[in-house]
């Protein structure tokens, strides 16, 4: 019999419970690493190094205002994709002004043979058009980084996403048997994390010193998150040993 006060341990569920609990939890844990997989595949080389750096994140937010979109894309992450001389004809373009008249003939032959696979209406890609010198001429600009119209889109996608992912996660984790103060920490933590990176992100477009603030930030909601899942599972299928166990079983028959 368990009391009104008290958390029944999750290790008493039924079996199918159990079951469902643990196929979600281990599900979300996957998912968050694949997005961190993706975050880094997508903002790390800005720097000219590999493994995503706080410079990246500078860099995607920030941007490189002393030069454009395009130029910091082919001497970042996409550089692989050209050789030495062909991001050489680009980057001279750039400096020249990127006028129309040798568009055709020293960027878009590049253009055509490296990058058009994804970077064109077609592709369906959520990536720069590179098909014509109109949208070329839109990552010619000085590079500001992320504009606000983005990081609004990011922003809800973000919010509404892991919000819900962290409250489903949250109604298993609430039921673990733990510390009070402690459960409750590691239950409204990464809320609080969630709303100071994405913030961080528009205060890093309008100052790069935040983009530390990024990195913590993530830092805190992946911890928290990943201290809620293994705490959780462990919960599930091993009998609980922590505060409140000992009264737990005075009280029982």
């Amino acid at each position: 019999m368990v009391a009104a006060n008290e958390t029944k341990p999750l290790r008493e569920d039924r079996f199918s419970e159990r079951l469902f609990y643990t196929a979600f939890l281990l599900l979300m844990g996957v998912g968050y690493l694949m997005a961190l997989t993706y975050l880094d595949l997508t903002h790390q080389g800005h720097d000219g190094k590999p493994g995503l750096s706080v410079e990246d994140i500078v860099e995607n937010y920030y941007g490189n205002r002393s030069g454009t979109r395009l130029e910091a894309a082919i001497r970042g992450p996409m550089g692989g994709y050209l050789d030495r001389e062909e991001r050489h004809h680009i980057v001279a373009w750039l400096k020249s002004g990127a006028p129309r008249k040798t568009f055709e003939t020293n960027v878009q032959p590049v253009l055509q043979r490296n990058c058009l696979g994804c970077h064109s209406p077609s592709s369906g890609m959520p990536v720069p058009d590179l098909s014509s010198y109109e949208a070329v001429s839109e990552v010619a600009r000085i590079d500001t980084g992320t504009s606000v119209l983005s990081l609004v889109r990011l922003s809800h996608i973000h919010l509404f996403g892991i919000g819900l992912i962290m409250f489903g996660v949250g109604m298993i984790f609430r039921r673990v048997i733990l510390w009070e103060w402690l459960k409750g920490t590691l239950l409204v933590l990464p809320f609080v994390a969630i709303a100071v990176d994405i913030l961080s992100w528009y205060l890093t477009h309008w100052d790069p010193h935040y983009a530390l603030t990024v990195v913590i930030a993530g830092a805190v909601l992946g911890l928290c998150l990943a201290a809620q899942i293994l705490i959780a599972l462990y919960q599930i299928w091993f009998p609980a040993r922590g505060p409140g166990t000992i009264n737990r079983q005075r009280a029982q028959p």
